[in-house]
């Protein structure tokens, strides 16, 4: 029987859920908690995040379907707007827009863990699972699909336990989170409203992670608009209902501030005994999570090396036609997150990077659309409601990115240093591969 030689649909969507639910939805609440006091906004501040998410998930579609080639930015950046931007979204997007947060989740299946197991070291659990999952994406497609798509499943049925099982057991707070609190909507619009929103936007992050493989696809310009739409959909209903859920089942004043949410929340429905089962449920939950982004990151790696003669040895391929090189260098690159820098660090940094990669790319929409006014229309997908999802995504993120560039001066300075820093290297590296 011939192996496979691409990704499937199933796969694709598998990409986008397990690259979205990772560290963010199990450790948002408590930052949320200290800037925000109606529980009803907090509700409502994960419903935006997810038509955030689903805006730049049909725009990506859109984009994916008239531009085919594997890369996410990077690709739709080069060909759209400039090769620089593309160049800079590549390198960014690799190092960390998925480098950082394997290391943040990989950092938060060791806490679990630990809680579980004292004596296993997180530092020492995480690293050993980023490793592992290194091995797994460079054998070949189908040990990388089915791993993927397996780990996946396993994910939802995880969670769907923890959901169920907090909800049978009984909901000791539903007075934290009254109906007449869905009302109250104004923090929303605040300043700290913008700074709960920051974590928001972090954990639906991952939603464009099916363009990274775009180029792998069996039916790209079919599968890619199915796979972010869907699972967008299904993470969102998710993230709702898991916080609805950390609202009704601790005190608010036990979950503000703190990082390990579930475990709290497991402990006081639970007691101590289920809190031990499901901080390794949650461990769990975690390795999909990192195989998802070790998977699709490197495709931006990859693109580089292939287009830039001094970056070619990150568009090798081996025997399988994985980018074994651009996997590797992605592992070791989060690896030096892991072992160099703190939790909140790596969780604001990252945000902001990839909410402003995301931004300009959905920008590329309108070049898109005029390059290709007057010329015949290939019967693929289309932004329903043009602009409207455009504008709203824009609009979301661009409030996002502004607020957090305000409040975090020092982030945004690493950001500008980026930018102005990687031009003489693109000018080094401009000559293409012919």
């Amino acid at each position: 029987m011939a192996q496979s030689k691409g990704y499937s649909v199933n796969v694709a969507t598998a990409v986008v859920i397990a690259n979205m639910v990772g560290t963010g939805v199990f450790t948002s609440l408590g930052f949320q908690l200290l800037a925000i006091e109606s529980t009803g906004a907090i509700i409502w501040l994960w419903v935006l995040g997810g038509l955030c998410a689903l805006c730049g998930a049909l725009c990506y579609a859109e984009l994916g379907a008239h531009h085919v080639g594997s890369g996410g930015e990077y690709h739709f950046l080069s060909e759209l707007i400039h090769p620089y931007a593309g160049f800079l979204s590549g390198g960014v997007s690799a190092s960390v827009g998925f480098a950082a947060p394997i290391a943040l989740a990989a950092l938060t299946f060791g806490v679990y863990l630990a809680t579980a197991f004292p004596e296993a070291p997180p530092k020492v659990t995480a690293t050993l699972l980023i490793l592992a999952m290194v091995a797994v994406h460079t054998r070949t497609y189908r040990e990388s699909s089915r791993g993927q798509v397996v780990l996946t499943l396993l994910k939802l049925a995880l969670i769907v336990l923890f959901i169920g099982t907090a909800w049978v057991a009984g909901t000791h707070y539903p007075q934290q989170l009254p109906l007449s609190s869905l009302m109250d909507v104004g923090e929303i619009a605040t300043g700290a409203g913008a700074v709960a929103l920051i974590y928001v936007t972090y954990a639906y992050s991952g939603w464009n992670a099916a363009t990274y493989i775009l180029g792998e696809l069996e039916e790209p310009q079919r599968d890619l608009p199915r796979a972010l739409i869907v699972g967008c959909a299904v993470v969102t209903l998710i993230y709702v209902l898991l916080n609805t859920v950390f609202l009704t089942s601790a005190p608010t004043a036990d979950l503000s501030g703190e990082v390990e949410i579930a475990y709290i929340v497991a402990d006081e429905v639970l007691g101590a005994e289920g809190a031990f089962v499901v901080s390794l449920l949650l461990s769990g939950i975690l390795i999909s999570t990192v195989s998802a982004m070790v998977m699709a990151g490197p495709r931006a790696l990859q693109r580089l090396g292939q287009d830039y003669v001094g970056l070619s040895w990150l568009g090798s391929t081996n025997t399988h036609g994985l980018p074994r090189n651009a996997i590797v260098l992605m592992g070791v690159v989060a690896l030096l997150f892991l072992w160099t820098s703190t939790f909140e660090q790596i969780l604001l940094f990252a945000g902001l990077v990839m909410a402003t990669n995301t931004l300009f790319t959905v920008m590329a929409v309108f070049v898109s659309r005029v390059r290709r006014k007057g010329k015949a229309q290939q019967s693929v997908f289309t932004i329903p409601l043009y602009p409207v999802p455009a504008i709203v995504f824009l609009c979301i993120t661009g409030w996002t990115v502004l607020y957090t560039a305000v409040q975090y001066p020092l982030q945004l300075a690493i950001t500008l240093g980026l930018i102005t820093a990687g031009y003489p290297l693109f000018r080094l590296l401009e000559r293409r591969v012919a």
